[in-house]
């Protein structure tokens, strides 16, 4: 579940920090799978609201595709329809494969585990950005961004099953 910000100081906050952070995540995951014996590949996916059946989400792919021959008239009622619906959000997983094991990583959930205090994927609360990151210009703690970031993928990894 992506994280709910509640106000425009900690929106720009957070547009500070994610493309640092998802830019070291990417580059630490690299230097762990440089020294382990996992392959790791990144994938585009839907991430979908934990209550959405199967059916429901077959429909929304279907609607979604129709809208893009649609009329003017169906895309309305389509649009309509949709609205309606769950809707996805965009997610970005790290698959790492061993032999015959394989365990996904979300990306973006490791991004707002770095920028975000106490961020917990499976509830809706609202955030508090991990102001310790910013500096006291306002610029991004480099040095803190990159232990935080070090940390949470050790951790990934340290994680693994032997």
């Amino acid at each position: 579940m992506p994280p709910r910000i509640i106000n425009s100081v900690a929106w720009e906050q957070a547009e500070l920090l994610m493309q640092p952070a998802f830019i070291r995540v990417v580059d630490n995951i690299r230097k762990q799978l440089d020294a382990s014996a996992w392959t790791g590949t990144y994938k585009d996916v839907l991430i979908w609201p934990t209550s959405t059946s199967d059916e429901t989400k077959a429909m929304v792919m279907r609607l979604t595709q129709e809208l893009e021959a649609a009329t003017p008239e169906q895309a309305a009622q389509i649009r309509e329809t949709l609205a309606q619906l769950p809707t996805p959000h965009p997610g970005y997983h790290l698959c790492l494969q061993r032999q015959e094991q394989q365990i996904h990583v979300d990306l973006w959930e490791l991004c707002y585990q770095v920028c975000f205090l106490d961020y917990t994927p499976e509830v809706d609360n609202a955030v508090d950005i991990d102001t310790s990151l910013i500096d006291e210009t306002g610029d991004v703690d480099w040095q803190k961004l990159d232990n935080k970031v070090r940390g949470l993928v050790d951790e990934v990894f340290a994680k693994l099953p032997e």
